[in-house]
């Protein structure tokens, strides 16, 4: 897998290649599918959401360039995998799932494996974790019609956030935003393919 990362996608950031080497991904797919774990591709898990493919975890990780003083915020925890990666190359992570059993799930799998510099609830994630901001970078694990404003209010100045933006809940890109004191700066990072973001600054639930 970490092969293919670096030598047919190019992924360059050595950090992101090591922890990804390191880290069990078998252990955050359903059994049934751990045989797929290494895979190519992203894979079904519950509640009809999925686990991403390796190349969109290493490359929104990479594109984010995190250091060990970063205090970050996920948006959508799934099973906890893309968590441990970036809480594998930050200070600290604050992660917000919508449902409940995956942020439990995600949360004991934390905790086996020995990962306590992650903070896990179930909210409402396009509303962001207020009482811990400004966060020096955001990932969003889900593509919404447009960024959230309030995780540009809870990013930090000079701070980065990667999340998937679609006009549709088919058709996404990969967008980073860096908040600087005149707004933001974007930049597309191509297309994408991911489960919507739900909420109130997102996709309406009957959508």
């Amino acid at each position: 897998m970490v092969e293919r990362l670096r030598d047919h996608y190019g992924i360059a950031d050595l950090r992101v290649l090591n922890v990804m080497d390191r880290l069990p991904r078998h252990l955050f797919v359903p059994e049934a599918l751990r045989s797929q774990a290494y895979k190519d591709n992203a894979l079904p898990i519950a509640s009809g959401q999925t686990i991403s493919q390796p190349f969109i975890v290493a490359r929104m990780t990479e594109i984010l360039d995190l250091t060990k003083r970063d205090k970050v915020l996920e948006i959508g925890a799934g099973t906890g995998y893309q968590t441990a990666v970036i809480a594998s190359l930050s200070r600290a992570v604050f992660a917000v799932e919508r449902l409940p059993n995956l942020a439990a799930e995600a949360r004991e799998r934390l905790k086996r494996l020995g990962i306590y510099n992650v903070s896990l609830k179930t909210d409402d994630g396009t509303v962001g974790w207020d009482s811990y901001a400004p966060y020096d970078a955001i990932l969003v694990a889900a593509g919404g019609p447009e960024i959230p404003h309030p995780l540009i209010d809870q990013l930090r100045l000079g701070g980065r956030l990667v999340i998937p933006v679609g006009i549709d809940q088919k058709h996404q890109n990969l967008v980073r935003v860096i908040k600087t004191e005149s707004g933001i700066e974007t930049r597309d990072f191509g297309p994408c393919a991911f489960v919507p973001l739900i909420g109130e600054h997102g996709w309406r639930p009957d959508r």
